[in-house]
């Protein structure tokens, strides 16, 4: 059998994907889809990859002692979320490169959010 890409396996009607593309979802699986030209092999490799980096990237945001470390994890953070089509993280990502250390911690709090909400995504079709 012929591995499909995740956007084609989530048709309307499924359950809890039957949202526009990106609406409500915490990944844009067209975008990841047109991104691995629906390889879901290559899709599975790329959301697990993400999922085990996203707390090494939490992490690097927690331990910046300045503002070049700060800005450098937030860019990371960054260019990974955008690579999934994960729009609303890749946002706050870009929000925290524009933050200033010190002010951290609202756009901190919204990233961790984001971040547990993608995780959760990922972990959905992992169990599938």
């Amino acid at each position: 059998m012929k591995p499909t890409s995740l956007a084609k396996r989530m048709e309307p009607g499924a359950a809890a994907y039957d949202a526009p593309c990106g609406a409500g979802r915490p990944i844009d699986l067209v975008h990841l889809s047109k991104y691995t030209l629906g390889n879901r092999s290559l899709e599975n490799e790329l959301l697990g990859l993400f999922r085990n980096q996203a707390d090494v990237y939490i992490a690097r945001l927690d331990a910046a002692a300045d503002d070049t470390e700060w800005k450098n994890a937030a860019h990371s953070l960054k260019g990974s979320a955008r690579g999934l089509g994960a729009w609303t993280l890749a946002d706050l990502a870009e929000e925290a490169e524009a933050t200033a250390l010190a002010a951290r911690a609202s756009v901190m709090a919204r990233i961790r959010e984001a971040t547990v909400a993608v995780n959760a995504f990922i972990d959905s079709f992992m169990e599938a």
